[in-house]
């Protein structure tokens, strides 16, 4: 029996085909063109499900399970997606609405960055462990919560979400409305913001030379590039960075005590440039610093297939 993974983002769709063992056996894409109805969306996603069902001589009786994996606030109960806000869906029934389509019978319906995390306890660093966290940095700040070996979703579905937690009382507004978010100090978007601040306050800095002496072509890999370097103005950003970002980590260890914490996203390609000051600090600040047993922070393994083998398993990790 093959299971069936499907993510569903802002900019691009992706299904596969997936094993008990979380291979992934084929895939298949297409843009997500967002802008358009709900109903639009999902006929896409029907069609690419199906499309990559026959193209491998595969019907409905030999799928295990599908699983769909959306932005936003997806209730498993319903098999609706209540919210996603960068998609058009209002409570929309998306497993009905699929299975109608595909005359698949066993569909479930996650978060994606839930998913991801799942994803990542199933086939990336947090392999074998039942209680772990997945933070994604990006954009914004997403992750996922595992708890005994099930994504932990809350009594409205909407846990997990990590970058909403108060770093800094009345500090800089979020798009969700309150302020001093972690989103908004420790994003790859907060990290851009610091990095060209830095750069107007120092005209002589490599990060300008790195960046053709162009502020608009910094990106979250311009600091830590140019500290690499030695460059004296980016190791400064990095350096405040890096304390946003353990603050945050430092809480979500406090919280959940996880066996494994992994950090995906783009700027965890900085691996241990990134990491080692890190754990610096989340091993000095945590409660259980004197504890001989701690959490092993490490980079995300899983990379872009972590939602789409997440939600393949949804039947299996979700509460």
């Amino acid at each position: 029996m093959i299971r069936i993974g499907f993510d569903l983002g802002g900019t691009n769709m992706a299904v596969g085909l997936v094993d008990e063992a979380g291979k992934i056996l084929a895939k298949a894409s297409t843009p997500t063109n967002a802008r358009r109805g709900a109903t639009e969306i999902a006929e896409d996603m029907a069609r690419l499900i199906c499309g990559l069902m026959q193209n491998h001589d595969l019907t409905a009786k030999d799928i295990a399970f599908l699983g769909l994996a959306s932005p936003g606030i997806a209730d498993s109960d319903e098999g609706t997606i209540v919210y996603a806000n960068n998609l058009p869906f209002d409570r929309f029934p998306l497993v009905d609405f699929i299975r109608e389509r595909t005359k698949i019978e066993q569909i479930g319906i996650g978060n994606d960055a839930n998913a991801a995390a799942l994803g990542e306890a199933i086939v990336g660093v947090a392999k074998g462990t039942k209680n772990s966290v997945l933070v994604t940095l990006g954009t914004g700040v997403g992750g996922g919560i595992i708890l005994n070996g099930k994504i932990h979703t809350g009594v409205n579905f909407a846990a997990g979400e990590l970058g909403h937690i108060v770093i800094q009382h009345g500090g800089k507004p979020c798009t969700c409305g309150r302020h001093g978010c972690w989103e908004v100090y420790s994003s790859a978007t907060a990290l851009i913001d610091m990095t060209r601040q830095k750069m107007r306050e120092r005209t002589d800095s490599l990060m300008w030379k790195l960046t053709g002496g162009e502020n608009g072509r910094v990106s979250g890999k311009t600091a830590f590039a140019a500290m690499r370097l030695g460059d004296a103005a980016a190791t400064e950003v990095v350096g405040v960075y890096v304390e946003y970002l353990a603050c945050g980590l430092t809480n979500l260890i406090n919280i959940f005590q996880p066996e494994v914490l992994a950090i995906g996203g783009g700027i965890s390609g900085e691996g241990e440039f990134l990491l080692e000051p890190v754990r610096k600090i989340t091993d000095f600040e945590q409660y259980s610093s004197a504890s001989p047993v701690k959490t092993r922070l490490c980079i995300a393994q899983a990379g872009n297939a972590a939602g789409m083998i997440g939600a393949a398993f949804l039947d299996k990790g979700t509460e």
